[in-house]
């Protein structure tokens, strides 16, 4: 059997929180969710370690993992938008989305939520693989729409970010990533983060919309495009400083 990459692992687990497992909501051991899914136990602990980070699940030594918050149903329509759109619009509609996420969430969140994005920002920077550099990336933009407290803009956050499962989507972000765009997205991160930990919604509007035009003017060059859609490559021109 082959191993199920993490987000097979991800979307598993997600199922199973969906559907509930357990009386008291405790999820099936490490041991047997090996059995099950063909994951390694390693695998397990490092995809159960960035549900935790989201608060989807909780933890407790000797006692097992246990269910947190319910997740967003958004599957099926996930999957309609995957086949239908290509990397570079559902990056678009990205753009359009999460500067506004993420000003409302710097207007909302609390001290405990930026803690956790702090958290999830350094994971973002520190692992070692693309695959879980990619997860916990997702955690944290994830993490930030929950925290703007706005249910439907949740749910169309959640339709977009599922396509990150996407085999495409990881062979592009993979050839787009290096290690000065890594450094270049953690700096970027920080400012987020930081704009929102100050409540400064322009600030935090304007620091994600950077950050996603220059995830929109990597991933183009990796796809080997001839040039940026027209909405976005306006957006970019007008962003660089003059001089």
């Amino acid at each position: 059997m082959t191993e199920p990459t993490v987000f097979d692992l991800r979307a598993y687990l997600l199922n199973l929180l969906k559907e509930g497992h357990g009386p008291d909501g405790r999820l099936p051991t490490e041991r047997e969710l090996s059995e099950k899914t063909g994951a390694s136990r390693r695998t397990i602990r490092r995809v159960l370690s960035t549900l935790e980070a989201e608060g989807l699940v909780w933890r407790r030594q000797g006692k097992g993992t246990f269910a947190g918050p319910p997740i967003e149903p958004v599957e099926a329509l996930a999957a309609e938008i995957g086949e239908g759109a290509d990397l570079i619009e559902v990056m678009e509609a990205r753009l359009c989305l999460e500067p506004e996420i993420a000003a409302l969430c710097a207007t909302r969140a609390s001290p405990e939520d930026v803690a956790r994005m702090w958290t999830l920002a350094r994971h973002v920077y520190e692992v070692e693989d693309d695959e879980m550099t990619e997860l916990w990336d997702s955690a944290l933009h994830r993490h930030i729409a929950h925290c703007a407290a706005n249910r439907p803009l949740q749910i169309a956050f959640s339709l977009l970010d599922d396509t990150r499962s996407s085999s495409d989507w990881h062979t592009a972000r993979r050839r787009a990533r290096s290690k000065q765009s890594l450094k270049e997205s953690h700096d970027q991160h920080v400012a987020i983060v930081s704009a929102i930990e100050a409540g400064d919604a322009n600030a935090a509007r304007e620091a994600m919309r950077m950050h996603l035009l220059s995830r929109i003017t990597a991933m183009s060059d990796a796809l080997g495009s001839l040039g940026l859609p027209e909405a976005a490559e306006a957006a970019l021109i007008e962003a660089r400083p003059l001089g």
